[in-house]
């Protein structure tokens, strides 16, 4: 990868007018596009593109030799994955629209506007990362490998979901279109962020910052930075993280709070890839790979007015969402270890074992707060630990042994014919009972006190029943 230049493959400005081909590369440069190969002769496409991989081409459609018109079909042929821009005078608009037909992405009037030609280019571009994207996702949907499992490390899970999800990022990592990265609080959106600049291969810094809470001046001082004189106080010029994150990769989390008018400066950043410090004129270049992530529903806020959609559309080019830990109870064990490991070697105390009814217990109940909640469990149940076995009552106490705080029946459950979705017959009252507490073993293991938890009763009142039932049974 060239660590000096973007994009990572180049732009091929294709033109017998070596002013134009001057102007244009200037032109790019200055807008941070500095990945740029000319060629004035266009008998030396066909060859170059045998040995050399471009991003994108912008093709003169009149040009000595062979012309773009002759060029066209055979780039569209032999590299259907490079999208292509036609440049044409102003007379030749048929032959432009021709051109479109003929698979060119876009074309381009001459004189050729600064403005218009860096629009095309950027699109080319966007598009081109993405087909290349669903290339990758492709290859590693069908291999269902992964190439990097070592930058996942920090991700303790054996989830089918999130090794999707992990394929997903390696799929993506390297562009430099924006991502949006949602779930609830705690399920490890910044984990998935680090994951992401990692395999990125950006030789910039990855820098994090939570801008709940930040009003438009403050969101613009710590992003952008300012001038001395900006405001009072501002005695010296302060870069802000956008430039400290210059080259690498800027998480912005909890997106979802971030007021309207703040919303249309992070949209102009994610456009221009420019931005003014405060109380300067002058707009700067950003080639910042920029990630956000939110608990909330952007499409809701979207509709309901409170976030802007093209700001919306713009993030969601690539969307990750995290599945809560409920969804995934799998990894409970695994993360019960890794966190007892974690707790022992910060308190210095030994790894004690722990009653598989922490387990049973964990498995069933619903962990608003994900990851992190459990994380904090541990920590404390560990804190409190003096010898022998790990205790339950840390847990429980945590818990509690409300069945509301337990996990949701949310599934239809079938037994002796009957489901929790009632139809006809409808069962009584005697089957109902037989149905729940039948259930609630399931989910417990066979442990009558988290399934009496489960039920709402005393373990004694489960006990009551489960004798009451055995004593029928024997009749």
């Amino acid at each position: 990868m060239n660590r000096n230049k973007y994009p990572e493959l180049p732009v091929l400005l294709v033109d017998d007018e070596p002013d134009f081909l001057n102007s244009a590369e200037i032109t790019l440069a200055a807008d941070g596009i500095t990945h740029v190969v000319t060629l004035s002769d266009s008998r030396q496409v066909e060859e170059f593109l045998l040995v050399n991989s471009v991003s994108m081409i912008a093709l003169d459609l009149n040009m000595p030799f062979i012309s773009g018109r002759q060029l066209l079909p055979k780039i569209v042929r032999n590299h259907p994955g490079i999208p292509v821009i036609v440049i044409t005078a102003v007379n030749e608009v048929d032959a432009a629209v021709e051109a479109m037909k003929n698979g060119a992405f876009d074309y381009l009037l001459k004189p050729v506007d600064d403005s218009r030609l860096l629009t095309a280019v950027r699109r080319s571009l966007e598009m081109g990362e993405v087909r290349a994207e669903n290339v990758k996702l492709k290859e590693y949907l069908l291999s269902r490998k992964l190439k990097h499992p070592e930058l996942f490390a920090s991700i303790i899970t054996m989830s089918p979901m999130m090794h999707a999800i992990f394929q997903y990022v390696e799929a993506i990592a390297r562009t430099s279109l924006p991502v949006l990265i949602t779930g609830e609080t705690g399920s490890g959106k910044e984990l998935i962020a680090r994951s992401i600049h990692d395999l990125s291969e950006r030789r910039g810094e990855f820098v994090a910052e939570n801008v709940a809470g930040l009003d438009d001046h403050l969101f613009s001082d710590t992003l952008f930075g300012h001038k001395r004189g900006a405001f009072t106080g501002a005695d010296r010029d302060r870069p802000g993280l956008i430039e400290r994150a210059s080259g690498g990769t800027l998480f912005l989390d909890e997106i979802g709070d971030l007021a309207v008018e703040t919303q249309v400066k992070l949209l102009r950043l994610l456009q221009e890839k420019q931005f003014y410090p405060l109380g300067s004129d002058m707009p700067k270049l950003s080639d910042a790979r920029i990630v956000v992530a939110t608990l909330q529903n952007l499409e809701e806020l979207a509709k309901n007015g409170t976030f802007r959609k093209d700001l919306y559309y713009r993030l969601q080019s690539h969307h990750i969402h995290l599945p809560p830990l409920r969804e995934r109870k799998e990894d409970i064990p695994l993360l019960v270890n890794h966190f007892l490991e974690k707790a022992a070697a910060e308190l210095i105390k030994k790894i004690p074992a722990f009653p598989k009814e922490l387990l049973i217990l964990l498995k069933n109940y619903s962990f608003p707060g994900n990851i992190r909640e459990l994380e904090g469990m541990i920590f404390d149940a560990l804190s409190r630990h003096q010898s022998g076995i790990l205790a339950l009552e840390p847990f429980r106490e945590k818990i509690g042994i409300k069945s509301s705080q337990m996990l949701p029946s949310t599934q239809e459950v079938e037994l002796n014919g009957f489901d929790l979705v009632f139809g006809d017959p409808l069962p009584n009252l005697k089957q109902v009972e037989e149905l729940l507490i039948a259930e609630a073993l399931r989910r417990a293991d066979d442990n009558q006190t988290i399934a009496a938890q489960l039920l709402g009763l005393t373990r004694r009142a489960l006990n009551n029943r489960l004798q009451r039932r055995k004593g029928e049974d024997d009749q």
